[in-house]
């Protein structure tokens, strides 16, 4: 009882903040699974679909019962463009860590706040204020210099999708940031549904083999469905820029397990705009918290 009135008190920023942050905590070991995982592309992208949509949808049954179809249906247009977009950052981001280094990927996904500041400001008059404009143009030199040096290795197949994942990622944040009175995380679930229907035209097995009957379904759940609920609800409280600047952390900690574990090693500049992203982030949210 205490915990629920705890929670109750938080200011938004504090929700969506804490909402965000352990979204993208659970989200780090993502890309080191997809590396362990002995299935293809579309294997992956199948799975990644249909468990998250089965766990999340049954749970929803449960609290929500046949509101849930409501819910969804008076989503609207915000609803149709968030399945979308779901759907596609769900694709493009397998794909992309199957054709690129690691660390580009998600060097690429790290352009989402600076894209999600831009599009706010545009489409809902929502300009960041001057801490956040101030952590974006950080974190987004971070990001070039980390870049620069993956340009070498050519992969830009990869980097593209890693690209186009993260404009999904920033016109989802500001669908949610944009109907905040809607909760979208059934048009969530119906998204990762497209997802694995969509891979079914490409699969070529169904079968997991050895490690993979853990390391898949544990993937799905922990890195998927449970943070895939959290980053649909934390645009309700704090801008999406803002919830984008938190998959910053993303960028440096992902590359940094699948260099501990298989040792893909990041580069010095990976490492080097990694800690000035941690720092960047690390002292925006602190300021942010504090004020509120």
């Amino acid at each position: 009882m205490e915990r629920t009135q705890s929670m109750k008190d938080l200011t938004d920023q504090q929700k969506g903040s804490l909402m965000a942050f352990v979204a993208v905590m659970f989200i780090t070991p993502d890309s080191l699974f997809i590396r362990l995982s002995n299935v293809d592309t579309w294997g992956l992208v199948f799975y990644r679909g249909i468990i998250p949509f089965i766990t999340v949808f049954l749970g929803m049954l449960l609290i929500y019962k046949l509101n849930f179809f409501k819910i969804l249906f008076n989503s609207g247009y915000h609803g149709i463009l968030y399945i979308f977009t779901f759907s596609l950052t769900n694709i493009t981001f397998v794909v992309s860590i199957q054709n690129t280094n690691v660390a580009n990927t998600l060097v690429m996904i790290a352009t989402a706040p600076m894209l999600s500041a831009i599009l706010g400001a545009i489409f809902l008059r929502e300009p960041p204020d001057k801490k956040t404009w101030i952590s974006i143009i950080v974190t987004f030199f971070a990001i070039l210099y980390i870049f620069f040096d993956s340009l070498k290795l050519g992969n830009f197949f990869g980097d593209i999708l890693g690209f186009i994942t993260a404009l999904g990622l920033a016109v989802g944040a500001v669908t949610i940031r944009s109907a905040k009175s809607k909760n979208l995380v059934p048009a969530a679930v119906v998204g990762k549904l497209f997802v694995a229907t969509f891979a079914l035209f490409f699969i070529e097995s169904f079968l997991l083999f050895e490690k993979d009957l853990i390391i898949v379904p544990l993937m799905c759940i922990l890195c998927v469905a449970i943070p895939f609920v959290l980053v649909t609800i934390a645009p309700r409280f704090i801008p999406a820029a803002e919830v984008n600047l938190f998959f910053l952390l993303e960028t440096i900690i992902g590359p940094i397990w699948v260099w501990l574990i298989i040792k893909e090693q990041p580069s010095l500049e990976t490492l080097q705009g990694g800690v000035i992203i941690i720092m960047t982030i690390a002292i925006h949210s602190f300021l942010k918290l504090r004020n509120s």
